[in-house]
């Protein structure tokens, strides 16, 4: 697994970021993501105000965002919290980003089924693009992150960039995608494997056949 990221100096985090606060936007799509939860059940939405911060800091650094401690301490103060509280949330679930990353995060899985099915190619893509694990690339372009399991087992290996899920990946393939978000470019997510559109066999569907060009009533055959 990638090495601990390497959180920047506090007195510097905190002359950068000690005065967060809501854009106009964000303080609007905050308000409604409170105003889903009951009165005194506020503290439920440190989970999307977390996830609101980290893009908030995207959008002004370039990248894909993090949380400095004075942005998780705002979301606390903003829902009546403890920093505590706010900081366990952020710091069990791995989509918050603790450290400064590149504009592409890239995460790549390296659970048994994606390493049978070729991560380690995949990782051998990233790495010749000037990639290493735990750290960002010198034009802050990439960050690079070998992750557990994220459920796209029938379509391994597979990465997450950014928000986007990249499937049924092979060196040549994750070099494309690479080399298009190098240059401004917008890959197509999903499967990259032509001969699927999901995750269906490569052959085609095998069950519900029926189902396929339009809705079909198989409660007749039961």
């Amino acid at each position: 697994m990638a090495d601990a990221p390497a959180i920047p100096d506090e007195a510097q985090v905190r002359a950068r970021w000690g005065d967060f606060a809501w854009t106009k936007a964000n303080a609007a799509k905050a308000a409604e993501i409170i105003a889903r939860y009951p009165a005194g059940r506020q503290r439920s939405a440190v989970m999307p105000l977390l996830d609101l911060a980290q893009r908030q800091v995207g959008a002004e650094t370039q990248t894909q965002g993090w949380l400095p401690v004075p942005v998780i301490e705002y979301v606390a103060a903003s829902l009546d919290m403890s920093f505590m509280r706010a900081y366990e949330v952020a710091t069990f679930y791995t989509m918050y980003n603790l450290a400064p990353v590149g504009r592409f995060h890239v995460q790549v899985c390296g659970t048994t089924p994606c390493l049978l099915r070729g991560s380690d190619d995949v990782m051998a893509a990233c790495k010749n693009r000037g990639m290493a694990k735990g750290k960002t690339t010198p034009d802050g372009l990439f960050t690079l992150t070998e992750v557990e399991c994220m459920g796209n087992c029938a379509n391994a290996p597979m990465v997450q960039i950014n928000d986007d899920n990249y499937e049924d990946l092979d060196y040549d393939s994750m070099t494309r995608i690479l080399e298009a978000l190098a240059a401004g470019e917008t890959p197509k997510p999903g499967s990259q494997n032509p001969n699927r559109h999901t995750s269906e066999p490569e052959g085609g569907p095998t069950t519900l056949i029926e189902m396929v060009s339009a809705n079909h009533d198989y409660r007749k055959s039961w």
